[in-house]
């Protein structure tokens, strides 16, 4: 326990301070990591502290110090900023936030938004959810919000953020061509409450009136289809090679098998060919949004 200005205050430990843990498959991450903690550990110990001492200096518990310092946690920017201003660093364990934010997020995040910056083409089927490249801020945050992880406010803004990072995809140059069909029940949820659920759809709206994006619904009512076993997605790059996932096929795995893709590339085809034309989609969002 330390005090401060009277009050006395509890190091936070790992209980406190979701984050992520190295993933031992993850090289780059692992490297990066290890590297960083063993700077922080080397700073340490010249300035002659212990890590309990050092973990009641930055407000973080001793347990939380030594795994840092051993590579096995991905720290927090507030940790290397405070450990930064403990020791003296001068700004040198701070600008080691800039090349550990680029491996905090799972690989597979990490290979997915690569890909996706990739794409000449990106075709998706979703289900439950809103896709990602489609979600605003709010909708983004409402969904982590409520996943019953520990998330602090600072882990939201880092998740909305590295979400939000991917829709760069809608800015490139040339622009990559983009389909999307999205389940009604999807759009019918209203995620983060009545006006997060309006400007959703209204996003929606904004994103189907640019020249490379198609918006389609699967309305209910259109009974069975290829995509009831879970979102499917096919990237094409400008090299003609191409990359399929589905939920509902080859154990979920991205694959670049000819056959593979070629089953996938059918399943959208007959996904697209079963949901509403993108004009009579615009306008089932559109009603949606009168149904108050």
């Amino acid at each position: 326990m330390t005090a401060v200005d009277g009050e006395t205050v509890r190091p936070r430990g790992e209980a406190d301070e979701p984050g992520w843990e190295v993933d031992p498959d993850d090289e780059w991450g692992v490297a990066v990591i290890t590297t960083v903690g063993r700077q922080l550990k080397l700073r340490r110990e010249a300035a002659g502290m212990r890590a309990g001492q050092f973990g009641a200096a930055i407000g973080y518990g001793e347990d939380l110090v030594y795994k840092v310092e051993g590579g096995k946690r991905i720290p927090q920017r507030e940790y290397l900023d405070k450990a930064d201003e403990v020791l003296g660093a001068d700004g040198l364990l701070s600008a080691a936030w800039e090349d550990v934010k680029k491996v905090r997020y799972p690989k597979s995040v990490r290979a997915l938004a690569e890909l996706e910056a990739k794409a000449v083409e990106l075709g998706v089927y979703v289900g439950l959810s809103i896709h990602g490249l489609l979600q605003t801020p709010e909708h983004a945050r409402a969904l982590f919000d409520v996943s019953q992880s520990a998330y602090s406010e600072q882990d939201l803004d880092e998740l909305v953020a590295a979400r939000m990072a991917r829709k760069a995809i809608f800015e490139r140059s040339p622009a990559p061509m983009l389909s999307f069909v999205q389940e009604e029940v999807a759009l019918r949820r209203r995620v983060g409450g009545t006006m997060v659920w309006r400007r959703q759809l209204e996003h929606l709206l904004e994103l189907a009136q640019r020249r490379n994006v198609t918006l389609q619904v699967m309305p209910t009512s259109a009974g069975e289809h290829p995509g009831l076993s879970g979102k499917i997605e096919v990237l094409k790059f400008g090299d003609g090679t191409a990359v399929g996932r589905s939920d509902g096929a080859f154990n979920g795995r991205p694959t670049s098998e000819l056959k593979q893709l070629r089953i996938l590339e059918l399943r959208y085809s007959t996904i697209r060919a079963q949901a509403l034309c993108p004009r009579e989609s615009l306008a089932f969002i559109e009603q949606l949004l009168g149904e108050e």
